[in-house]
């Protein structure tokens, strides 16, 4: 399925703005683990704050499942667009009340209770948005540029990490250590009204997909894990090394680079930025390119290139040379582009049109669930333990070879109809 006709800028800005609130929010969270440590927890061990900061970080990715439970059931039964939007207003407010939460020295162990509730009403509602938006772009264009639009969706989600890595460098470069801490690390989450009110503007009034069900009968989850379970478990394989390598190269690091290897957090914030620029690139190079070569060639390209460079290529971010650690990050930019722009496309290609929002959100958010939300905490837990600042490494690694395992058994289904 897929329609010839030329998909609008307001179809393809509905599918990726959402992923760029969404991906932003988390992104500001992430590059600012450190303060929300020092804001909502005690300051007596700076480790566990830490640890606790990161430990909701994985709490809310915990609740994707749970999200691409609802948000599934929801596109495959009343449609892709419903689907969307109700994540997106979710999103928004979230968003805006985190930037507004008291601290812990106002109200004590309440502040860090509130900001857990927030957190992980975010996981439920980014547990539907990614891939339902990959799932509409894709529907809703000609098969042999399905690599082309349905980049719109990866680049919706790298540019609005982008975003929050430069949202972040430009408070931390305009305010004193002392004010970002007292509440310049508000900014970014309030500014997120401004992207959730444009996005839910959009999506009001939106036509649906041409391939939303809109169907009656049992439930599409319990359908899809029926006959869909084999790719299930190899989307779920796929997808491990993605959310791992995204959240450990591109938000994990800048604390690693200030905490560990000593750069200066502004300058750590700036070598992330221009690496997620260089990512935003790759990203839509490698999705067009499959619509000519093919989805699988690409992937596992990608995916050979991380498990033979991951070492060396944190060696030269674990060496705290600004120039070196800029060289590694852009290595990684590339390898992670060639795999993760074509992803999207590539997973609504794998299942069928009927529970495809089921079977597809479901393997993607519990892959990121437990590899991708954890990464910050098990990074940090890695090297405290082992004592070895190469730890990630190793577990970058292992989770490439996974991955690459799970290209190599998959179908490829590029310009097929997917009906």
């Amino acid at each position: 399925m897929g329609r010839g006709a030329p998909v609008t800028p307001r179809v393809i800005a509905a599918g990726a703005l959402g992923n760029l609130l969404e991906w932003y929010d988390f992104a500001a969270y992430g590059f600012l683990a450190s303060i929300f440590a020092k804001n909502f927890f005690p300051a007596s061990d700076a480790f566990v704050g830490l640890i606790s900061a990161f430990g909701i970080f994985a709490a809310s990715f915990l609740m994707r499942p749970l999200g691409a439970i609802i948000f599934g059931h929801i596109g495959d039964r009343y449609g892709r667009r419903l689907a969307l939007y109700i994540s997106a207003g979710m999103m928004t407010v979230s968003t805006v009340v985190i930037g507004l939460l008291p601290t812990y020295v106002q109200i004590g162990a309440l502040a860090p209770v509130l900001l857990l509730i927030l957190r992980l009403l975010q996981g439920v509602s980014i547990g539907g948005e990614y891939t339902t938006a990959a799932i509409f772009l894709g529907e809703s264009t000609h098969p042999k540029r399905r690599g082309f639009i349905t980049s719109f969706a990866s680049m919706g989600g790298t540019g609005g990490t982008l975003l929050g890595s430069a949202v972040a460098a430009l408070t931390a470069s305009l305010l004193t250590g002392e004010q970002l801490v007292e509440w310049g690390w508000r900014i970014p989450f309030l500014l997120g009204v401004i992207l959730g009110g444009f996005t839910l503007f959009l999506r009001t009034g939106l036509d649906d997909s041409p391939a939303a069900p809109h169907s009656e009968g049992g439930a599409p989850l319990v359908e899809a894990f029926r006959v869909e379970w084999r790719n299930i478990l190899r989307a779920i394989a796929l997808n491990a090394m993605l959310g791992a390598g995204f959240y450990l190269i591109f938000v994990y690091l800048t604390t690693y680079m200030h905490q560990i290897e000593g750069m200066p957090e502004r300058q750590a914030l700036q070598v992330n930025t221009i690496s997620m620029l260089a990512l935003l690139l790759f990203v839509f190079l490698f999705s067009t390119v499959t619509d000519l070569v093919g989805r699988k060639v690409v992937v596992v390209a990608g995916l050979a290139g991380l498990v033979l460079f991951s070492w060396p290529l944190f060696w030269l971010i674990a060496s705290g040379d600004p120039m070196r650690a800029q060289l590694g990050q852009l290595g990684f930019a590339l390898l992670i582009g060639a795999y993760a722009g074509p992803m999207p496309i590539l997973l609504v290609e794998m299942f069928d049109h009927r529970t495809r929002c089921s079977a597809l959100s479901v393997s993607y958010n519990i892959s990121l669930g437990l590899a991708g939300g954890t990464a910050p905490m098990v990074a940090a837990y890695l090297i405290n333990r082992t004592h070895d600042d190469m730890a990630p490494a190793y577990y970058l690694t292992a989770l490439a070879i996974l991955s690459l395992v799970a290209a190599l058994t998959m179908t490829d289904r590029t310009g097929r109809p997917l009906s």
